[in-house]
């Protein structure tokens, strides 16, 4: 079995600190006692938009990123 360095140790600490704020933060966020505003249907679309452009970028790069290793453009 292999050992973890320092530095590995220290980025999993950092990582598992950050992903436990951000629970906290959603938690706070969704048992908020007035509910918060509500979203109206526009919002969810433009939601949905971003989300959908998000995905599709991250894809395209992959795929750029995958096709310049294989053609020897690194």
């Amino acid at each position: 079995m292999r050992k973890l360095g320092t530095g590995t140790i220290l980025t999993l600490v950092v990582l598992l600190g950050l992903l436990a704020v951000a629970v906290v933060i959603l938690v706070i966020g969704w048992t908020m006692p007035d509910g918060g505003t509500p979203m109206s249907i526009h919002g969810y679309i433009a939601m949905g938009l971003g989300i959908a452009f998000t995905i599709a970028l991250g894809g395209g790069l992959m795929f750029l990123m995958f096709y310049s290793n294989r053609h020897g453009r690194d």
